[in-house]
């Protein structure tokens, strides 16, 4: 079966086996299965966060499936309520119910598509947040020793859109396959405080000002709507793994060749910004809509990075025509289209400012 189906960005070749696993002993089962034959092994679940190569995947896919949450307010010393909720739990499914029931702390990740266990593997986050505020530990299982590990928030070590789960999985194949994740969540109506500018002055406040997580959850949802970063089948630009490229982190002295009004953020590390990847595309030359021509058969050629084939607007792959950081399938792309795109947009950034973007997404059987 095409695993195009199960993406959210819509491209992927066949796997030669599929296997939905919809509880926690399934998942142990169906891994160590795959490991026992010496299979090549891939996660998929939500797929938001993955391209997948048009050839596919040469083994195992083990589609994790599993869903539901428990929610434990009976430890008072935990300051609010544990909210323990399964591997493949659509992610914005729990983030309405939390909002709903007065749990505060993900408001500000509503909208992002994809399943809860992959959460902390990129430490996914928006708005001024990330799960790693949040989570409190995750529940493993350990490929390597073939037991259940779960880990603190700690030795997590989390960073910008990374982990220890990310730092150890290769090709979509994780040493640590997440079987659930259980987050501390405050306990009230207000939101924590807000900490991202456009998203303060969506909701009429100062930065560091609170707002009803109710309220918050609609400004984001309508923030990332705007952007074409909730999931809408009829509005193609959805059809992407969200953002395509990190923000990327540099010295002070990388930094101080940039022009003046080149945005610069806080990185967490001494002598280190982070830069906003949007700004250095739109401002390398590449428009919103910019894409590739079509039909296929127009000069796209088939070598990387060249500039055949390619135009100002439209086509069946382009960036988004809402926001430059997603690459868009606008209807019959391929794996390697999507790349393409990204390709000449990551060469143009560096060729102009001399950064080099990096992916977001996990890139399985391919490359930039």
């Amino acid at each position: 079966m095409e695993l195009a189906s199960f993406t959210t960005a819509g491209v992927g070749g066949p796997a030669r086996k599929l296997v939905a696993t919809g509880s926690e002993q399934e998942i142990i089962d169906a891994v160590g299965a795959a490991d026992d034959a010496g299979e090549p092994l891939l996660i998929l679940a939500g797929g938001s966060n993955l391209i997948i190569s048009d050839a596919g995947f040469d083994g195992t896919v083990v589609r994790i499936t599993s869903s539901g949450f428990t929610v434990n307010d009976d430890d008072a010393t935990c300051g609010g309520v544990m909210v323990k909720v399964q591997a493949g739990q659509d992610w914005d499914e729990l983030v309405e119910y939390t909002v709903r029931h007065a749990f505060s702390g993900l408001e500000t990740l509503s909208g992002i598509p994809g399943s809860t266990g992959a959460t902390p593997v990129q430490n996914v986050g928006a708005y001024g947040s990330d799960v790693s505020q949040t989570i409190a530990t995750v529940r493993t299982w350990d490929r390597e020793t073939r037991t259940i590990k779960s880990f603190t928030n700690f030795e997590l070590k989390f960073g910008y859109r990374t982990s220890l789960l990310k730092h150890t999985t290769v090709n979509g194949s994780p040493r640590y396959v997440v079987l659930s994740v259980e987050f501390q969540l405050g306990l009230g109506r207000m939101g924590k405080p807000i900490k991202y500018a456009e998203l303060a002055r969506a909701l009429d406040l100062p930065v560091g000002g609170r707002a009803y997580a109710t309220d918050v959850r609609r400004a984001v949802l309508k923030l990332r709507s705007a952007k074409g970063m909730v999931l809408d089948p009829p509005d193609r630009d959805t059809w992407s793994t969200g953002s395509f490229f990190t923000n990327p982190i540099v010295s002070d002295s990388e930094a101080s060749v940039l022009p003046v009004d080149a945005p610069r953020f806080p990185a967490g590390e001494e002598g280190k910004v982070k830069l906003s990847a949007a700004w250095l595309i739109e401002n390398a030359g590449f428009t919103k809509g910019f894409g590739l021509e079509t039909p296929r058969d127009k000069g796209t050629g088939g070598s990387s990075g060249s500039d055949a084939g390619v135009h100002s607007v439209g086509g069946r792959a382009s960036l988004s025509t809402k926001h430059t950081l997603a690459v868009t399938n606008r209807g019959g792309a391929s794996a390697e289209d999507l790349l393409r795109i990204a390709r000449l947009v990551a060469d143009g950034v560096e060729r102009v400012f001399g950064v080099r973007l990096h992916p977001e997404p996990l890139l399985i059987s391919c490359s930039l």
